[in-house]
């Protein structure tokens, strides 16, 4: 199907005007009139910008600008030349995702600038309304006093109108992306990397964000004073943290807004500020759960490195196989199948190769084995933060996995923060930042290069999403996150509030590979996951990803075949999406539907307290019965004590015109399946 696209009301640049004319200030509206922006100009030629949500105001004034490391910054002594205004709608469809179609209907609003002084540098600041938010991002166009450009820094202020609390997690500091989200109030944040999302006063939420971060550095934000934050771009290897030639654009600035947590989640601005998919037909990839070699190696009891614990062995990967196979599942996972873990290689993946299997690793005979059963490979490609190196290899990387009938590609970049090794033409170290301007523009290579192939990828120790996947959508998933691979080690495992805590925060960058299913619920040396059994199930419809984990082992499966049956059912491909009810870091139930079938599956986590979640079923087709399998947290169930695998497990019929009232486990979950009853 191919896009819809109409556009209504374009306007025209005004017409120059006297210069004090021209500091009145402008404004446009969503086309529902819901979200507003206004521009304005100060006494010292500021500019700002203020957004107000059905008359409130949301973002009070706030500074536009950029500092230089060669050129005085942009910032006073401005002034409006002119404004256009354009109206926009389509629908378009999605080769995969949690809504099939997506309809992308805003108001553009550009608002054209100019210095009074010598420079005499212009830019437009381009605004996107939205019902539910607001997207804006600055454009340069080629002009002499610009012909190259060395950003500093970004001066965007976004000083909200009200007090608030802040969910939101710590930027550069060394575990990249990987913190538990901190809640505060919003005048207590500090340095913090995006999204975050905030619960205002008068209980109107908030996300800040970015989208379509290509050929930029990341943006972070700094609390300065009161209830204001400020851009603080990520740094490169040298002075500058951006560094542009000719015409160039920065990436979307985006708050989306709503009543509630669950209108957060709802909202596509993210997609729709990136560009159309540019790969074109992805019929070739078939989004589906993965197995794989992989928990063991998490719990210390395998090894990535050869040796007597070495995981990536044919007779483990075969048992993987046979596993996947008789459980529905099309994809196994191997990491530590390449030579290059042997040693110190965290931080120093020079070692890594991708066209270089083990010893004891037979690739060619696994791969035929699993083309047999209906089962392919997920090869592991991980750079120990030896980008340069990977770069080096990724034409015959991925053309050596095609070769061996891949679909996907999971990918990693395992070292501290600012210590990526990017290695110049002329043999020039630098230790690069995972969210700089060089670190996205390697991400973008990844995801042209696989495309070449045919291959999707799945990145870990990711730059961040910012709605990517629309424009290369074989970025099927990424990490950026604490996911379950924390609840295998002793210290620090995630707590049960996490999940709930995710979905409003992390989820609204995008596809997250959790690798959720851990049911026997054990990490390393027999610690215990804080988490009920019914959880995990439902962890499969919460924490959307096209390409989920089966993550736990075959053996621990065996255990519990009544578990198992939800995981090979629960699809990982979606017509549609609503969240029916939800409280950031307290609970949230999900419902989603099929794609190509009548099934809808329901996923609800709540944290540390018992608690009780009411919902309607109006979701469902008025007038047929469905069967519902119901997956709930047993009456005793508690993560605290030896009841956490206590599970109720019934069967029911229901319609439309029905509701349900559930009870979530302390540290607990639901899940449910409806199909068309016979």
């Amino acid at each position: 199907m191919k896009p819809i696209r109409f556009a209504l009301g374009l306007g025209l640049a005004l017409a120059t005007a006297p210069a004090l004319a021209q500091q009145v200030p402008v404004t446009a509206s969503s086309p529902d009139g819901t979200v507003s922006v206004t521009v304005s100009i100060d006494g010292d030629g500021r500019a700002a910008y203020a957004v107000t949500r059905k008359g409130k105001p949301i973002i009070a004034p706030s500074r536009l600008g950029f500092l230089f490391t060669d050129e005085a910054k942009i910032e006073r002594r401005l002034t409006i030349t002119g404004q256009e205004v354009r109206d926009f709608d389509e629908t378009w469809t999605q080769p995969w995702g949690e809504w099939a179609s997506i309809r992308n209907r805003y108001r553009e609003f550009k608002v054209h600038l100019k210095e009074t002084t010598a420079l005499a540098r212009v830019f437009t600041v381009t605004f996107r309304l939205y019902e539910d938010g607001v997207g804006f991002r600055y454009e340069f166009p080629q002009q002499p006093n610009m012909a190259k450009t060395n950003v500093a820094d970004e001066l965007t202020e976004f000083a909200f109108a009200q007090d608030g609390t802040a969910w939101w997690k710590p930027a550069y500091l060394w575990n990249r992306e990987e913190y538990l989200y901190n809640k505060t109030g919003l005048s207590s944040v500090s340095t913090a990397a995006t999204p975050i999302t905030i619960k205002l006063t008068d209980g109107t939420h908030v996300a800040l964000h970015e989208a379509a971060l290509v050929d930029f550095s990341g943006m972070n934000v700094t609390r300065t004073e009161g209830t204001t934050l400020r851009a603080n771009l990520t740094p490169g290897a040298g002075g500058p943290k951006v560094q542009k030639s000719g015409a160039w654009n920065t990436p979307w600035r985006t708050l989306i807004i709503a009543d509630n947590a669950p209108g957060i989640y709802h909202s596509h601005l993210m997609l729709n500020l990136n560009e159309p998919n540019k790969l074109g037909d992805m019929s070739w990839f078939k989004p589906g759960k993965f197995a794989g070699v992989w928990w063991n190696m998490i719990k210390g009891e395998w090894s990535w490195a050869r040796g007597p614990k070495h995981g990536a062995t044919n007779a483990n990967v075969k048992a993987y196989i046979d596993f996947a196979a008789a459980n529905g599942i099309p994809n196994v996972l191997v990491e530590g199948w390449n030579v290059g873990w042997d040693g110190d290689w965290f931080g120093n993946g020079w070692a890594m190769d991708f066209t270089k299997p083990t010893e004891d690793f037979d690739i060619a005979m696994l791969s035929a084995y699993g083309k047999k059963k209906g089962v392919r490979l997920v090869g592991h490609h991980e750079t120990g933060g030896a980008v340069t190196h990977y770069d080096n290899q990724l034409d015959r990387s991925f053309a050596f996995a095609a070769n061996y009938g891949m679909m996907v590609v999971k990918t990693g970049y395992v070292t501290d923060a600012a210590q990526l090794e990017r290695v110049d033409p002329d043999g020039t170290k630098h230790r690069e930042w995972l969210e700089g301007q060089w670190m996205t523009n390697h991400f973008v290579r990844v995801a042209e290069t696989a495309a070449k192939y045919k291959i999707a990828f799945d990145s870990h120790e990711p730059v961040k999403g910012t709605g990517l996947h629309r424009t290369y959508p074989n970025w099927v998933a990424r990490e950026g996150m604490r996911g379950m691979e924390y609840n295998a080690w002793i210290g620090g495992k995630n707590p049960p509030e996490h999940e709930a805590n995710l979905v409003f925060t992390r989820m609204l960058e995008g596809p997250m590979d959790f690798t959720p299913g851990v049911l026997s619920l054990k990490g390393s040396e027999n610690s215990d996951i804080l988490s009920t059994i019914a959880k995990q199930l439902a962890l499969y419809v919460v924490i959307y990803s096209p390409v989920q984990m089966v993550a736990d082992t075959p053996e621990n499966y065996a255990k519990f075949p009544k578990e198992l049956k939800f995981i090979r059912d629960v699809p990982t491909d979606w017509q549609e999406t609503r969240v029916l009810n939800g409280e950031i870091g307290d609970y949230v139930t999900i419902a989603r539907k099929e794609r190509g079938g009548e099934g809808w599956y329901v996923g609800a986590v709540g944290d540390e307290n018992a608690q009780t979640v009411s919902f309607n079923l109006d979701f469902l087709t008025p007038g047929k019965r469905y069967k519902a399998e119901i997956y709930r947290d047993g009456d005793d169930a508690d993560y605290r004590t030896d009841k956490r695998h206590s599970i109720a497990i019934e069967s029911k019929v229901l319609t439309s015109a029905d509701s349900l009232t559930m009870r979530i486990a302390p540290g607990g979950g639901f899940a449910i399946r409806l199909v068309p009853a016979k």
